[in-house]
């Protein structure tokens, strides 16, 4: 029988940051959903929300984060496309 109450098991060394707790846990102690992580070091988890603030910026500041992908239906680069490149 599958049982929901399982604890995660993680791995030694593997550190992670609880944002509902919001604490360094080494191994996962708390469910995915309400943590960062893994991270390699205790210092590297502590910083958790600084390191996913900085990305968030960056990606926000990245000039092509909301751009089509290839497979998109109005890339030209998208297989069906007239304008796809020869492949």
């Amino acid at each position: 029988m599958f049982r929901l109450w399982r604890r995660p098991k993680g791995r030694e060394g593997e550190w992670f940051y609880c944002v509902r707790h919001n604490k360094v846990e080494e191994g996962p102690e708390c469910r995915a959903l309400d943590r960062l992580g893994p991270y390699e070091t205790r210092a590297e988890a502590e910083h958790a929300l600084e390191i996913a603030r900085e990305r968030n910026a960056s990606w926000e500041n990245d000039p092509h984060w909301n751009d089509p992908g290839p497979d998109a239906p109005d890339s030209p680069d998208a297989p069906d496309s007239p304008d796809a490149p020869d492949r």
